[in-house]
């Protein structure tokens, strides 16, 4: 099937097998207003339990049960109606659809907040008897004795109650974030290669800092940076507020410190945080050693910040239709075992992705699904190398999704974000290993290996010094201090130094990148995809070298959903996150790239 052509097509051009397959989870709209109005009815049925959850363990099962139900409607609805907004944006009925579902959602979720609480207030002895006594209830024993860890961060109802109504004034520095960031900030016009006026926007940003031609990226670069200098009190002043609404929270919430609090969901020790950033410090001359390489190649007397995105090498000129790039995933993939080939190819051919672009359609590429659909993916496929990783990368969701889904029952079957990015960058391990080794030629593998060093780069240093950078503003609240434009600047400005060392100039400008990351807004997030990227090269290197066991027990992890917490689970696969070595063990990995790389220099 030919996607050349320049024009997009409509929807219906595209063939039905390219295009996923919805009607799997609604025969028709019809079939999904059904169950919109069966959830509104559900949740006056479950709410005649409230002040009944202590009666007994099998009134309690029966309400959670009947929660698990409601939210599996629930997530149908929404996900449904956000899979055919996605497919074509323009169309409002899709648009209201969606809409609908999100609002269902939080009216229903603000009806039901009694549940937590309610169940915490019942007597700790009270609750482990009732799941010692009711054989349908210890399903639920992994949930209730995690609130029972938790409970004495949960207020009493009227507390949680007044605390939900703050809601919304808490989540105010992300939101005049977002519409700074969003709708007001412009970045002006630089030209490009053909001498003509183009916008810098936060989609062309990276894209143009990748250009070859090193005006534009310092015009890119300039232009951003200047505009949010422009801003930088009201961004400093927002930052400071959203850094601060974390502290109150945490100290409301009797935790030790707002890292603490973001950590507890997931039952992750503090360790964890501070060994990353520790074993990422004590390997940084390898950062520095691949700046030098970079600044070697790109033939630089000196290397700027706004040089590091351009790639060293020209991406292989190498058109991969979507079918020839199946069948290498699926060779790339083979270490997994038939089981894990023969449930993707079940995948590729049963219509669970959405292949190609067309007008109106999202852009990227994503995994989604309910408990109860195929694990569905979109891509915007383009026949390129990196069109393959994306589809490795989402398939590593979806087989994760697929394989949780199987084997826990619905209130496991999620996953926490600490564990999801372990299953899509396996994925993409093993097949840049693949391709790495079958790569036709020198520029192919030097392309290869280039785009394996960048992803270290850009998730596991980057990501961490982000980290850093999260724990000091966070740190400086909690004792007292206010986060003001030089604050945030210099600090942030020194990690830059630290972590890209004396060979890259650090230009002024990068003072203000912390003023352009969203992921600031949801304190204590970033962190994760670094030691989710270690624990999957750790694992995908365990997975290559050690045979069936290696392969049974990362098996065993991908069934394994929520049912346990995310560091025991990860342990069971093979990596101790509490331990230094996963990091360290992948940052070994990102040496031997860089010594490979060096070779071509």
């Amino acid at each position: 099937m030919s996607h050349d052509s320049k024009k997009l097509k409509k929807r219906e051009e595209i063939e039905e097998n390219y295009k996923w397959d919805l009607k799997k989870m609604y025969a028709d709209d019809e079939a999904w207003e059904k169950d919109f109005n069966t959830a509104r009815e559900k949740t006056e049925e479950i709410r005649q339990y409230e002040g009944r959850l202590g009666e007994s363990a099998h009134t309690l099962f029966e309400a959670l049960s009947k929660k698990d139900q409601l939210s599996r409607i629930i997530g149908n609805i929404y996900v449904y109606a956000r899979m055919k907004k996605d497919e074509d944006n323009r169309i409002t009925k899709y648009q209201a659809m969606s809409e609908k579902a999100q609002s269902l959602s939080v009216e229903i979720g603000t009806k039901l907040s009694f549940f937590i609480p309610e169940i915490t207030e019942i007597p700790e002895e009270k609750l482990l008897a009732f799941i010692d006594e009711d054989e349908e209830l210890k399903v639920y024993e992994f949930l209730l004795k995690d609130l029972i860890r938790l409970k004495k961060h949960v207020l009493t109802k009227q507390e949680e109650y007044i605390v939900a109504q703050f809601g919304e004034l808490v989540s105010a520095p992300e939101n005049i974030f977002r519409m700074i960031n969003n709708a007001d900030i412009k970045f002006g016009f630089i030209k490009d290669e053909e001498g003509e006026e183009i916008e810098v926007t936060h989609g062309r940003f990276i894209k143009l800092l990748e250009s070859s031609d090193r005006r534009i990226r310092k015009d890119a670069f300039d232009a951003l940076y200047t505009a949010y200098e422009k801003q930088k009190n009201t961004l400093a002043s927002t930052y400071n507020y959203s850094a601060k609404g974390d502290a109150v929270s945490a100290k409301l919430r009797r935790h030790d410190s707002s890292l603490a609090q973001e950590l507890s969901g997931d039952n992750i020790p503090v360790e964890v945080y501070d060994n990353l950033i520790k074993t990422v410090h004590e390997n940084i001359e390898l950062m520095y050693r691949y700046i030098k390489v970079r600044k070697r190649i790109l033939n630089l007397k000196e290397l700027h910040v706004y040089d590091l995105y351009t790639p060293m090498v020209k991406e292989a000129d190498r058109n991969i239709p979507y079918e020839e790039g199946l069948k290498i995933i699926t060779k790339g993939l083979t270490p997994l075992g038939e089981e894990y080939i023969s449930i993707m190819d079940e995948g590729f051919n049963s219509r669970w992705i959405d292949v190609y672009e067309n007008e109106g359609k999202t852009s990227g590429a994503y995994s989604f699904g309910t408990y109860d659909s195929p694990p569905y993916i979109m891509l915007n496929y383009t026949n390129t190398i990196k069109d393959i990783f994306t589809t490795a990368h989402e398939m590593g969701h979806s087989m994760h999704s697929y394989y949780t889904r199987h084997h826990q029952p619905y209130v496991y079957g999620g996953h926490s974000i600490f564990t999801a990015e372990v299953a899509s960058t396996v994925n993409e391990a093993l097949l840049m290993e693949y391709m790495i080794q079958h790569a036709r030629d020198k520029t192919e593998k030097m392309y290869l290996l280039n785009y394996y060093m960048e992803q270290f780069r850009s998730t596991l240093f980057r990501q961490t010094m982000f980290a850093e950078f999260e724990k000091m503003a966070h740190g400086a609240v909690e004792s007292g201090e206010v986060l003001t434009v030089d604050w945030l600047c210099d600090n942030y400005y020194k990690l830059n130094q630290f972590y890209y060392g004396d060979e890259l100039i650090h230009d002024d400008k990068i003072r203000m990148e912390w003023a352009r990351i969203p992921h600031f807004y949801s304190a204590f997030y970033v962190y994760k995809y670094a030691t989710g990227y270690s624990a999957a090269i750790e694992l995908s290197r365990q997975i290559m070298e050690g045979g069936s066991l290696n392969r049974n027990r990362y098996i065993d992890f991908l069934k394994s959903g929520n049912s346990d917490y995310p560091i025991n689970l990860l342990k069971k696969a093979g990596v101790d996150m509490e331990k230094p070595e996963p990091v360290a063990n992948a940052l070994k990995t990102f040496e031997k790239l860089v010594e490979q790389f060096e070779m071509f220099v």
